[in-house]
């Protein structure tokens, strides 16, 4: 929060983000209202969401572009005009007499065009955002845009909720178009009061390395930091388990209501997201200044051991062992995140770190599903007992792991890097 009050510059940065997340928020929830009411709702539901999906994956290539790209300002400017112009044309298409399929084909379209946009543009904010505030930095900032794009997008949802009640759908794609401009205009503020300035930001040296000869240089890089390639496999793995147990203690509930219902099935879910929502918050937002000295194995290897806690309250069916321990596992977790990029931040290379920050964010995203369709068959086929067990085991394999890796190498590389 320190860096968000004092430096104008990320303030910008942050608040174009904020924006952005909110106006994406209204417009999703605008547009699945819409797609529900159509008489093959499910096919239409399904198309937007695969559009949501597929473009996560593409932080990799959206991260090596953004390395490749000389001025950085010009092209998310750029970038979010265009995003601009692609909602005006959805809005535009709301109250035009299209129908209602051809419609939605289109926009789901638009919509994965303006989300593999949004790709590269993380990819050009995360090198700029660095060198506006410094690397040392970077870990406590991150944290803290984290923390406050989720409460936006929770309190975005209910806002999103209450407009639809009277806005068009139209006018909820012009509400994006615009949250998409304004952040443009802020981009371009910090870029042009530092040209003026002459404290030009896209003055580093431009990667001029192919693709794989990239991801090489970045998995080199990486390998030389003792531990860290170990901490972002050992993470990757914990954020497919958290996910996992979102989809394993609801079906757990399910079947156990007389032991794990607060009041009503749909109240208990809704009380278990707020949980977990707020401790991934409250951890974003203060982990990284509370827990400053602390390594990120420390972290990590506590949050296993939370991991393994959650998994066993919930196998116990005891609901409120498993709402006090999966909140302190989402705080952990996401603390235990934020401190492996700052890690990962100190070790790469500034000409390849928007590539090595997709690489990063693409491994974290593809694991979750795989996690959770393995975890869900396991419940389907057999029962949830079974791949709650499942769960045990690896948690147990990790957290050895991940202890074996803390004392063999004394984390000398990080202390080096992040104290």
């Amino acid at each position: 929060m320190n860096v968000f009050l004092k430096n104008k510059d990320y303030r910008r940065f942050s608040v174009a983000s904020f924006l952005s997340t909110a106006g994406d928020v209204f417009f999703y929830l605008a547009f699945m209202t819409y797609a529900s009411k159509l008489h093959n709702y499910s096919l239409a539901l399904s198309l937007i969401a695969i559009s949501e999906s597929i473009p996560r994956l593409f932080d990799i290539f959206g991260g090596f572009l953004a390395d490749k790209t000389r001025n950085k300002f010009k092209s998310i400017f750029l970038m979010a005009v265009v995003r601009f112009v692609l909602y005006g044309i959805v809005g535009l298409l709301f109250v035009s007499n299209v129908s209602q399929w051809n419609l939605v084909i289109i926009v789901v379209i638009i919509n994965f065009l303006s989300d593999t946009f949004g790709a590269y543009s993380t990819g050009l904010i995360v090198p700029l955002i660095i060198d506006i505030i410094g690397k040392e930095e970077f870990g406590e900032a991150e944290g803290f845009t984290n923390g406050v794009s989720e409460v936006i997008n929770t309190i975005a949802q209910f806002v999103g909720s209450g407009l639809l009640l009277f806005l068009s759908f139209a006018n909820l794609a012009f509400i994006n178009a615009i949250t998409f401009m304004v952040a443009g205009l802020l981009f371009l503020s910090v870029g042009l009061k530092h040209r003026k300035d002459q404290k030009p930001l896209e003055a580093q040296e431009v990667n001029d390395q192919k693709f794989f000869a990239t991801m090489k240089s970045s998995y080199k890089q990486m390998k030389k930091a003792q531990g860290l390639l170990t901490v972002i496999f050992v993470i990757a793995l914990l954020n497919g388990i958290l996910t996992a147990l979102g989809s394993l203690i609801p079906i757990m509930i399910a079947g156990n209501k007389s032991t794990m219902i607060i009041t009503s099935y749909s109240f208990t879910i809704a009380v278990m997201g707020v949980v977990v929502s707020v401790g991934a918050i409250l951890g974003s937002m203060f982990g990284p200044q509370l827990f400053k000295k602390a390594l990120v194995f420390t972290i990590t290897i506590l949050a296993i051991i939370l991991s393994f806690a959650t998994t066993v309250a919930t196998i116990l069916a005891n609901i409120y062992a498993v709402l006090a321990v999966y909140f302190l596992l989402a705080a952990t977790a996401s603390i235990a995140s934020i401190k492996m990029q700052q890690w990962l931040v100190n070790t790469i290379e500034h000409k390849i770190l928007a590539s090595s920050v997709g690489l990063l964010n693409t491994i974290l995203m593809a694991v979750a599903p795989i996690f959770t369709t393995n975890m869900t068959s396991i419940s389907g086929f057999v029962s949830v007992k079974y791949a709650l067990f499942t769960l045990i085991a690896i948690e147990v394999i990790i957290l050895f792991v991940a202890i074996k890796m803390g004392i063999k190498n004394k984390v000398k590389a990080e202390i080096n890097t992040v104290q």
